[in-house]
């Protein structure tokens, strides 16, 4: 038995937010019957890269987010697929979506109407800026969210302009706060025995993350400055270029300071009773931070990751996408997996980063083809006659 086993999710997200949030959910158990348009499906079925299989190409952006899903394919401008939105939700425990403000209410999809189907309905939505304040009707991308976020003007090097991280940080954290909010609701409505709608802002989701910024902003009125790999309240704590032309990222506490320092023939600085505390190395920031890039510019990358954890220094590698994904502690954890794809055959994937004791473990299934549950699913949850699902098809509602 998996965590969510039982739990069924009717997923009418699109493109990354929301379907990484039902994926996990999937993958830890749940049901989830994703919902998309007729003949296009999910936009990014349509986004490269693509993997070439002996026939089709598949988007691999898509199976990134949307493993271990049933897909159905419903017409939601049409009334008749609207009726069928409403009748499977009463039939599931959530419903997920992320369409603009007030577009579901038009087809009478809102949480105002599907709560009086299903009193017990978890109606989680997801929107840019949320359904209320003066930016709800506006539009908005991750990378907008990072900005507009604050995110984005902490990333980069001293003195330049302001950088977005290497991952859609928006997107990707904004599934995590998704699923907190449908695990969150499960729990919640084991109480109150009533359904509920969480409005999640996208942008309040990067507000939410700030943390550290924010409270040094409460507490100095200071509007922290681009640093970066530097932490503002610590050091040692940056990445130091080797002498093989790699990086390592260093990040110590007081009781590491002195066997750094010996590891890396600094003996002066490591019984200097001046530079023993951090906040006096604070404010020695650029003689320490110069000194420490000398001396580690010395050493190739290996040798000084070796050196630091033979005397318990917080030091690691700085890994290219390809490094990590062949590491040998990635390798140990199992972190790597396969899925057999019916198009393209067995694929590797990231596996969800749980591992149970007590639960069944955490294995993925393949994307789904587009439409491939949708006769499934009407008759497994509605009871639909091969006739009915036919004139549905027929009519352009599936």
């Amino acid at each position: 038995m998996k965590p969510l086993q039982g739990i069924k999710i009717l997923d009418l997200s699109r493109v990354l937010a929301g379907p990484f949030a039902s994926m996990i959910l999937a993958e830890l158990g749940a049901e989830v019957i994703k919902v998309e348009q007729p003949q296009q499906g999910d936009e990014t079925r349509g986004y490269e890269p693509f993997v070439r299989g002996p026939k089709e190409k598949v988007s691999a952006y898509f199976m990134a987010f949307n493993r271990s899903k049933r897909s159905i394919t419903v017409n939601l401008r049409h009334p008749e697929g609207q009726a069928l939105i409403k009748d499977l939700s009463s039939k599931v425990d959530v419903v997920l979506e992320n369409f603009p403000v007030g577009t579901l209410a038009k087809y009478g999809l809102d949480y105002a109407r599907l709560k009086d189907i299903n009193p017990q309905l978890l109606y989680i939505s997801c929107t840019g800026f949320g359904e209320t304040g003066p930016y709800a009707s506006r539009k908005g991308y991750d990378t907008v969210f990072q900005a507009m976020g604050g995110i984005m003007s902490l990333t980069g090097e001293r003195g330049g302009g302001p950088v977005k991280p290497g991952l859609p940080v928006a997107d990707l954290t904004s599934g995590l706060w998704l699923c907190i909010a449908v695990l969150s609701t499960i729990i919640g409505r084991l109480g109150t025995h009533r359904g509920a709608h969480v409005d999640f802002s996208m942008l309040d989701g990067q507000v939410g993350l700030l943390s550290l910024a924010a409270a040094r902003y409460f507490t100095l009125a200071e509007v922290p400055e681009r640093m970066g790999t530097e932490h503002p309240g610590r050091i040692p704590s940056s990445a130091f270029v080797c002498a093989d032309g790699k990086w390592v990222q260093i990040t110590g506490a007081d009781q590491h300071w002195e066997p750094l320092c010996n590891l890396l023939g600094l003996e002066a600085w490591a019984k200097d009773p001046t530079l023993a505390k951090n906040s006096d190395r604070i404010q020695r920031r650029a003689e320490v931070l110069s000194g420490l890039a000398k001396a580690i510019s010395l050493l190739d990358r290996d040798e000084m990751c070796r050196r630091c954890d033979a005397v318990g220094v917080p030091a690691g590698p700085i890994l290219q996408v390809d490094e990590i994904l062949a590491n040998e502690h990635v390798a140990a954890r199992q972190m790597v997996g396969e899925f057999e794809h019916p198009l393209i055959g067995r694929f590797p994937y990231l596996k969800v980063p749980f591992q149970f004791e007590g639960f069944d473990a955490v294995e993925a299934s393949s994307p789904p083809l587009l439409g491939e549950h949708t006769h499934q699913v009407l008759k497994e949850y509605l009871g639909l006659s091969e006739q009915q699902i036919e004139a549905l098809r027929s009519a352009n509602a599936i």
